[in-house]
């Protein structure tokens, strides 16, 4: 039964990759991959016409940035190849760990069940979190090949401490140590906590530790390494950062209540086993989650998964482990009833592959429909071209290749992205001249601008219009 359910769920993730639905991240990714595909070694900043690097410039962006140079293939269609990539890794990464945890047939796919379903009865999307309406959302961005990385990590090293694993296992641990680190550095941190727990949970002897250290030593060199951006100057770039990442300390119980199962479990896993390693990576990643509120640096919420995902797996884990069967029974009903309201929780999710017509009433009203896109600008906009537009098309038009004068997102290595909103933010108040908007244009040598029906004025010449009322307008000399 666990392991006919996960693979329905497998099949709708699958669906959901063939029609790549449109929200968050994924235009900066294709903005990526676009910057990469027209020049390997100097992008340049993926979002703004500026020569800047940029941490989205990882190793995974580098290989679709390949595949998309040598077939020509849309951006669009690598990134479904890499989200295939990603799903696949991130499904055998998690069987592969939890075997190292149960050998019972069914415990991979509860613990996948639990993974993408125990959260909470308030939906929750975030980049990095398993939740399913969130992976169907992300399943194309690095941090899902990071996540599955991860889980092939914490198996290897795993079964590396167990055994006597030679020099070359533990410097190939490094290696991917660092590759993770360089994908998704939020998910490096809760990559590099589950290792650290593990390590604990083992407490090695010094030989291992020596090795163990090697393979730190070589993760650390290569990210130093890195061509494309400073790794370790993110370390002084969190400022940045905080805002955005303090939604991720509300609703609590709303979007996590279903893994205080989880943590129930992982009560009982630490009565049997005061050094299991799931007990101690959760208590790990809610010690960092927990100074992040308290200290105010609201980016380590993004290590909020080094908690969740021990809670989660020790749920699924419980109900082929618990020693009696009636108490495993009794854990079968309470994660069954969990895993039910986590899924009408995110039934919406079913719209992504069907779409919404398709969809009954009472779970068509979950469904979030997605982002439209702006391929409309695309039969006049061309590959480098500057577009003067708001937040929201900023986050979106670069995929298509235009840059736009802001970037959409927070980008720590622009020295002038405060200057570059600022500019944004005057050209569109309704108290500036027309004269101060050309000169704005200017001085970005902005070709286009995409702004409501009524912008129109001196210098600016309507081209076409889009979805919601949004105008392409040419600048003219």
């Amino acid at each position: 039964m666990p392991q006919a359910a996960a693979a329905l769920v497998l099949v709708l993730l699958l669906l959901v990759v063939v029609r790549l639905p449109w929200a968050g991240d994924l235009g900066m990714h294709a903005a990526t991959i676009q910057r990469l595909r027209h020049d390997l070694l100097h992008p340049g900043n993926p979002l703004v016409d500026a020569d800047t690097p940029s941490p989205y410039y990882s190793p995974w962006m580098l290989v679709l940035g390949c595949v998309a140079k040598l077939t020509g293939l849309s951006v669009f269609v690598v990134l479904r190849i890499g989200a295939l990539a990603g799903l696949g890794l991130l499904v055998t990464g998690v069987w592969r760990y939890v075997r190292t945890l149960s050998a019972h047939r069914a415990a991979p796919a509860l613990a996948l069940l639990s993974l993408l379903l125990l959260w909470g009865p308030t939906l929750f999307n975030w980049s990095g979190f398993l939740g399913l309406n969130s992976l169907a959302l992300t399943v194309s961005y690095p941090s899902v090949l990071a996540l599955g990385l991860a889980f092939h990590f914490w198996a290897w090293l795993t079964r590396a401490l167990r055994g006597e694993a030679a020099w070359g296992v533990w410097l190939g641990l490094g290696v991917l140590w660092a590759l993770i680190l360089l994908c998704h550095q939020f998910t490096g941190v809760v990559a590099s906590l589950g290792g650290l727990a593990t390590v604990i949970a083992v407490r090695p002897g010094r030989t291992v530790l020596v090795r163990l250290g090697a393979g730190l030593v070589l993760g650390v060199v290569l990210l130093g390494l890195w061509p494309y951006y400073d790794f370790f100057s993110l370390f002084s770039a969190g400022a940045g950062l905080e805002a955005i990442h303090r939604p991720l300390y509300d609703d609590l119980a709303g979007r996590f209540g279903l893994v205080l199962l989880g943590v129930a479990a992982l009560v009982l896993r630490w009565r049997r086993d005061r050094w299991d390693p799931l007990v101690l990576f959760f208590a790990l990643g809610a010690v960092v989650f927990a100074a992040g509120g308290l200290t105010g640096h609201y980016s380590w919420g993004r290590a909020l998964p080094a908690a969740l995902i021990p809670a989660q797996l020790a749920a699924a884990l419980e109900v082929v482990s618990a020693g009696r069967r009636a108490v495993r029974g009794a854990w079968a009903c309470l994660l069954g009833a969990a895993l039910a309201v986590g899924a009408w929780t995110q039934a919406g999710t079913l719209g992504y592959a069907v779409g919404r017509d398709a969809l009954p009433g009472v779970v068509a009203a979950k469904y979030r429909t997605p982002w439209v896109g702006y391929r409309w600008i695309t039969p006049w906009v061309r590959y480098g071209d500057v577009v003067m537009a708001r937040t929201f098309p900023e986050r979106q038009i670069p995929a298509y290749g235009p840059y736009t004068v802001a970037p959409g997102y927070p980008d720590v290595f622009l020295p002038d992205a405060a200057r570059r909103e600022a500019a944004v933010t005057r050209y569109f108040a309704s108290g500036t001249s027309a004269a101060e908007r050309r000169g704005i244009l200017r001085e970005y040598r902005a070709r286009w601008v995409v702004g409501p029906a009524g912008l129109a004025g001196p210098g600016l010449r309507k081209v076409t219009a889009g979805p919601g009322g949004q105008v392409l307008y040419r600048v003219e000399d």
